[in-house]
């Protein structure tokens, strides 16, 4: 698989599979967010935090009064303070066929001026506010109701109509996900349990009314970078005395500058730490996929800042589904006709939804590390893979690598006869976030490093007697955008962790 040649590779990751987990946590992601269809909104300035210590002066959109509740609903610790803005905004989770109705209240600085929302792809009938360029406004102080039925299914945006070169940069934007009202043929209702046994965390059934939409587990990306001058001036300019509709503020918003790059409103390695971290107040949410293999992983993918995003997904290609709401369609078969994609660019004010899968399919050895003889069958499916028993610990393997050698000197049990020597574990194979060997799973791991298992166990985040998984890189492809106010590691930068089935993977922080 490809890779940048640059420092960075050689740092991180140096080829494209790397078995390490970049710090010790449990915190994963998912989609969460408000559910409706009634939301009563604000926008309010406040400050967010930078991985660098600095605390930027912003604005958002936050609950005016408390959310009807919170999806999904097993995340702990969910919460929309009343009045307190967040970036970004909240997810507003409804479902296809509902009558929205966004409330939205005006309190930002009165110099800011007027301030509204945009639901692009929605027909929206607005009541009270101020005439506006774009859509009715809320004065300073005051509010407008934004009225529309949710008739497309998918993943849409939302954010502000008004002086969009400084509101939206400031932070006045969010994220509408539609839940369609069907299940489709060959998905899987929402339970409480995944055939696996594991917690469901899913929002729906599928992403649209379409069988090839569905997934298993599913993940929300909203990419955004910030020019801290034009905060600065927003904030020294926040205390002007004004009256009028178009705000007092002298803010020059080019030549843009950009020093710090978010997902999700956060940095990297801020945006791996828990939904709803306390140390956040601002900034709820995360971004931090993790699946086991085999898996459909929905990704959620908005471009919301002013510059496009070349965000590259290693481990796999990108099915795209739809784009803006729109399931992308044969004209005459009705079949998935989205592209394979390599990296998913963003493009402002525009909507994704891919579908991602991981299967250790080309890696030509076995991945579980089994050796000759073992208990594990891997009786191929019609299409190569073992699904007879989605318990078992080698679900989803590609069995024409079964018992495949990647050593020809094992340290372990692992058979040997393959291309690749390994280096001593306890001269070279030493760190804290190495998983211990190159299997996946808590029991190939233990096979394979033999009698003196480094990392030891317990003092790792990716422990090899428990988690034992892959990690990739998910990453801008754009260099600087992977740092924070130029320092690297930062920006727009994640792992995606392949966990065993032995591995539960729970999105309840």
């Amino acid at each position: 698989m490809r890779y940048m040649t640059t420092l960075i590779g050689r740092l991180l990751l140096g080829a494209a599979v790397s078995y390490v987990s970049l710090l010790a946590f449990t915190a994963h992601a998912a989609a969460p967010g408000i559910t409706g269809p009634s939301f009563d909104l604000t926008a309010a300035p406040g400050y967010i935090s930078q991985p660098d210590g600095t605390s930027i002066y912003s604005w958002g959109y936050g609950c005016n009064t408390a959310p009807s509740g919170f999806a999904p609903v097993a995340i702990a610790g969910a919460s929309c303070p009343n009045g307190v803005m967040q970036l970004p905004g909240p997810t507003l989770i409804v479902n296809q066929g509902d009558t929205v109705t966004v409330t939205l209240h005006n309190n930002l600085p009165a110099a800011a001026g007027n301030t509204s929302i945009l639901f692009p792809g929605f027909d929206v009938i607005t009541t009270g506010g101020a005439p506006g360029v774009l859509t009715r406004e809320a004065a300073n102080g005051g509010a407008v109701t934004y009225t529309f039925v949710a008739n497309t299914p998918g993943t849409h945006t939302y954010y502000s109509g008004t002086q969009g070169d400084l509101q939206i940069e400031m932070g006045l934007y969010g994220a509408i996900i539609v839940r369609p009202t069907a299940v489709p043929v060959g998905c899987r209702a929402v339970a409480a349990t995944l055939p696996n046994g594991q917690p469901d965390f899913r929002l729906a059934a599928a992403a649209y009314n379409h069988s090839s939409a569905c997934y298993d587990r599913e993940y929300l990306f909203q990419f955004s970078e910030i020019d801290p001058a034009i905060h600065s001036q927003a904030e020294a300019q926040a205390g002007l005395a004004c009256a009028l509709a178009t705000g007092c503020m002298t803010v020059v918003t080019e030549p843009y500058l950009a020093a710090y790059y978010l997902v999700n409103g956060r940095s990297m390695p801020d945006l791996m730490d828990p939904n709803y971290a306390v140390q956040y107040p601002h900034q709820p949410y995360n971004g931090n996929p993790h699946m086991h293999p085999g898996e459909l992983t929905l990704l959620r993918v908005i471009g919301t800042g002013r510059w496009q995003h070349p965000f590259h997904e290693h481990g796999n290609h990108v099915r795209v589904l739809a784009r803006d709401g729109n399931l992308l369609l044969t004209p005459s078969t009705n079949k998935l006709a989205g592209p394979l994609l390599f990296t998913t660019t963003t493009t402002p004010g525009q909507t994704l939804d891919g579908i991602f899968q991981w299967t250790g399919k080309g890696l030509n050895w076995d991945i579980y590390g089994h050796t000759a003889g073992h208990t594990a069958p891997c009786v191929p499916d019609a299409n190569g893979y073992y699904t007879a028993d989605p318990m078992a610990p080698n679900y989803y393997e590609w069995c024409a690598d079964h018992e495949k050698a990647l050593e020809s000197k094992p340290f372990g049990q692992v058979g040997s006869g393959g291309p690749v020597t390994l280096p001593d574990p306890n001269i070279l194979a030493n760190g804290a976030w190495y998983g211990g060997s190159p299997y996946l799973g808590p029991e190939a791991t233990a096979r394979a490093v033999g009698s003196t298992p480094i990392p030891p166990s317990g003092t790792v985040g990716n422990d090899p007697t428990q988690e034992a998984g892959f990690a990739y890189m998910w990453h801008s492809h754009n260099e600087r955008e992977i740092t924070t106010n130029n320092a690297f590691p930062g920006g727009m930068m994640m792992m995606m962790l392949v966990d065993p089935q032995a591995f539960t993977i729970n999105e309840a922080n």
